[in-house]
């Protein structure tokens, strides 16, 4: 599979890419025809603070309190906040960084030591990739619960351009990738052709089969 990797440079900033490979994947809300691979902005500070610097441009003029990271965009994340309270309508006002946990039937829930970073705060949703949008409205429900106001949601790469009402702000989207499908499990038209999936694919990465 590695060998079949692109690499696909942010139009707006050359420093920040990711990788894809084409073939047929099984991720937990459906079937792509590309890996996306986020794993250098998730891990590396150079390429994480560069791609913070860009999705920093969109919440400029938007108050933010915490930023919620699911998916490994911790990274990105604590680069992120430290862009915002330094510029736009953030300046000098500290930003809080939570990672929610998951019950045993895959809820999104906050501690109690955690919760008042969420109650009546405005929160920004980071997360990697958005190719259904289940795991955002799975957040937001949490959200919901926790009376947490989401004022926006960023992602590494969108193949979505909102999700209940809010806008998805990406650094990647299917402009990118523009062959990129993906398709319900039950409707997939490459296991329906006997393709055999390759690998399957959630936030950590891949594993082949």
């Amino acid at each position: 599979m590695e060998s079949r990797m692109q690499t696909v440079e942010s139009r707006k900033n050359k420093r920040i890419s990711i990788g894809i490979i084409p073939g047929h994947y099984a991720t937990n809300h459906s079937h792509v025809n590309y890996y996306v691979d986020m794993t250098a902005i998730k891990t590396s500070s150079r390429m994480a603070k560069e791609a913070a610097g860009e999705l920093s441009r969109d919440y400029a003029n938007t108050f933010i309190d915490t930023i919620i990271c699911l998916e490994g965009t911790e990274i990105l994340g604590a680069f992120l906040a430290d862009q915002l309270a330094q510029s736009g309508i953030n300046q000098g006002k500290d930003i809080s960084l939570v990672t929610p946990e998951l019950n045993a039937v895959n809820q999104m829930i906050f501690r109690d030591n955690t919760q008042n970073k969420i109650w009546n705060k405005k929160v920004l949703l980071l997360i990697s990739s958005a190719s259904t949008g289940k795991s955002i409205l799975r957040a937001m429900d949490c959200l919901q619960y926790y009376s947490g106001d989401l004022v926006g949601t960023g992602a590494i790469f969108s193949a979505i351009e909102e999700v209940g009402g809010i806008r998805v702000n990406a650094l990647f989207t299917e402009d990118d990738l523009p062959h990129y499908d993906n398709y319900p499990a039950n409707e997939c038209p490459m296991c329906k052709n006997g393709v055999k999936v390759d690998a399957l694919v959630n936030s950590f990465g891949y594993s082949k089969l």
